[in-house]
């Protein structure tokens, strides 16, 4: 194997196929892939940069060699995983696996005060934060492509690597003051929406999380968002539609039921509305 070869590439030839998606590059200092895989166990050589691995969809049982065997705990949608540079790793894949890689360049970590976390394996933590960043990069990523969305996704892929050279927050950390109109609170809504579009999200139960009345909390989700907050909860089902339509094989109807709507007519006059076509068209167009 080639020492000049990148991280995309080691990964490419132990899985036997390319990314479905690549962004950024060598002159950028990071790449981002989207990768989906089957069944199979893999052993990845160690890998010349760090990688931050979000898995976004797929069968909930992925583990990792660790030490004598297959680790106890499985990586499931919504976990994240760092990944040393120089680390070999063993890989169980139980069913389709649907990842995103984003490979940062040694140089790049330089300026990273918490540089450490770089140094060991982490696997399958819970990160919604990088996970919902993830899935607005790839929902943006198929829509179609004008010079405002570029500089949105590049804005997101920043956001992402920030995130991930940031680190895992501080649990014992002093938390900083809030107000009715903090944007912490706001964020929290925000990620609980994207985290698991599918549920119900009343204005009521939101409002209650972050402790407003429903009507206080509707003029300030507006004005942090541009939304209200059932138009907010509505982009975020199209979007993960949008994912699930071109990442599995589940119909129409299965996606309509999985995500809450009432109903399917119901489903395809929102997507309609959202996508400019009815959903079977738009997964023909996007596989074809």
């Amino acid at each position: 194997m080639a020492e000049s070869w990148t991280n995309e590439q080691i990964i490419s030839d132990v899985l036997g196929r390319g990314a479905d998606i690549q962004l950024g590059g060598g002159e950028k200092g990071w790449q981002l892939s989207r990768w989906r895989q089957f069944v199979g166990s893999y052993e990845l050589p160690a890998l010349p940069s760090p990688t931050f691995v979000v898995h976004i969809a797929g069968k909930p049982r992925v583990k990792t060699w660790d030490r004598d065997g297959w680790s106890e705990a499985s990586s499931i949608p919504g976990c994240a995983t760092i990944i040393p540079s120089g680390r070999p790793t063993g890989w169980l894949v139980d069913g389709e696996l649907d990842v995103v890689t984003l490979s940062i360049a040694e140089d790049q970590l330089r300026v990273v005060p918490a540089r450490d976390q770089f140094d060991r394996m982490r696997f399958a933590f819970s990160d919604p934060l990088g996970v919902a960043l993830t899935r607005q990069v790839l929902a943006e990523l198929y829509a179609p492509e004008t010079p405002e969305r570029n500089v949105y996704v590049s804005t997101l892929v920043d956001a992402l690597k920030a995130h991930m050279l940031r680190g895992p927050a501080d649990a014992n950390a002093t938390a900083f003051p809030t107000s009715d109109f903090s944007a912490y609170r706001i964020h929290h809504v925000m990620n609980a929406v994207l985290t698991h579009p599918e549920e119900e999200h009343t204005v009521e139960s939101l409002a209650a999380e972050v402790g407003l009345t429903p009507s206080h909390f509707c003029r300030v989700f507006k004005r942090a968002t541009g939304l209200s907050p059932h138009q907010y909860v509505m982009k975020a089902r199209l979007e993960r539609a949008q994912e699930m339509l071109s990442s599995t094989e589940l119909t129409v109807a299965q996606i309509s039921e999985a995500l809450g709507f009432g109903s399917q007519s119901h489903f395809t006059r929102a997507f309609r509305s959202f996508a400019g076509q009815p959903p079977t068209a738009w997964r023909q167009l996007k596989l074809h």
